[in-house]
């Protein structure tokens, strides 16, 4: 081999190693791109589902040093949030906060469908509450005022068919109560309405009825957990409060559109499970009496049509329409 020959082969192995390495850099970065990543939440700001979203979605920039931004789409129980993320590219840019469980008249996207699992945030109770000023003060006492005057109750919930609407649902079907339900955009203005005497009770997540509890505003009949939480450690399960073997847990799970890469994918539910050790994180977990979901994107996945295939029964049921 001749020298002219040498320098063109030592050439061309120096070029395939530096392609290597590029390839490897690229692998590692699963985003590329200097522009930020948009966090989808499909209720309005000041909900359970909104508060938790922007605690893991700070930390969970920290970790992959990249820009997070979460854009509320309220509308439809989630419905529009869900579309909107179904139609993004799928290259990790775009994800959406998933609560569950969510039943929709009308096929919507849904994971494991137009949107695959990334992970799954938390999973807890939801709290069934009333204003201070309901005569009731304990669950066997609110049963039994609503059986004997059936159309005087409702109750509010962040939409038709999330899982708040759906606890409310299971509540009337195990206590043969008939309460009528009030949907809303977030439970935000449901508190407000509550406290205001427009609604009687609410059937919410922890997080927006929390400050307006230990306030003395709200009165908490029960927990839908089969635990009681550190944050209202003195309110009942529903169990412990007369309606024995009452269970209904919300979730939080992260989606995005399908055809994201895989090493994306795992990074980023290993950086949501992270988070979960963040301080910040540990807080919106804790106020909203949530448990970190640490499962794996196709645990998660499975979790989320399991939940949906269960209150579908539920929704049979009792009839409910849903649009």
């Amino acid at each position: 081999m001749n020298a002219t020959t040498t320098r063109r082969h030592l050439l061309r192995l120096s070029a395939l190693a530096l392609s290597a390495m590029a390839l490897g850099a690229h692998a590692e970065a699963p985003w590329p791109e200097a522009k930020p990543i948009t966090w989808i939440v499909g209720f309005v700001p000041g909900g359970s589902v909104d508060v938790l979203t922007r605690a893991f979605a700070k930390a969970v920039s920290d970790q992959i040093g990249q820009s997070i931004v979460v854009d509320n789409v309220p509308g439809a129980s989630g419905a529009l949030a869900l579309k909107q993320a179904a139609r993004a590219k799928g290259d990790g840019y775009t994800l959406v906060t998933v609560p569950g469980p969510v039943l929709f008249g009308q096929k919507q996207p849904e994971v494991g469908r137009e949107l695959q699992a990334v992970g799954l945030l938390s999973q807890g109770p939801i709290v069934l509450v009333g204003g201070a000023g309901l005569a009731p003060t304990d669950l066997t006492s609110l049963i039994a005022a609503m059986k004997k005057n059936p159309q005087q109750w409702d109750y509010a919930s962040s939409g038709i068919g999330t899982g708040q609407h759906l606890a409310g649902e299971l509540f009337n079907q195990m206590a043969g109560t008939q309460m009528l339900h009030v949907p809303y955009k977030g439970g935000g203005q449901a508190v407000v309405d509550i406290v205001g005497g427009q609604v009687k009770l609410g059937m919410l997540g922890v997080t927006p009825v929390l400050a307006q509890i230990k306030a003395g505003q709200l009165r908490a009949y029960a927990v839908t957990t089969p635990y009681r939480i550190p944050s209202l450690p003195s309110v009942p399960t529903m169990s412990e409060a007369g309606l024995k073997g009452y269970e209904a847990t919300q979730y939080f799970a992260v989606a995005a559109a399908k055809g994201v890469p895989e090493p994306v994918v795992a990074r980023l539910n290993a950086a949501i499970a992270k988070a979960t050790e963040n301080p910040q994180v540990k807080a919106a977990l804790e106020a909203g009496g949530q448990l970190p979901g640490h499962m794996s994107p196709a645990e998660a996945e499975k979790f989320v049509q399991d939940s949906l295939r269960k209150f579908g029964d539920v929704a049979t049921k009792a009839h409910i329409v849903l649009n």
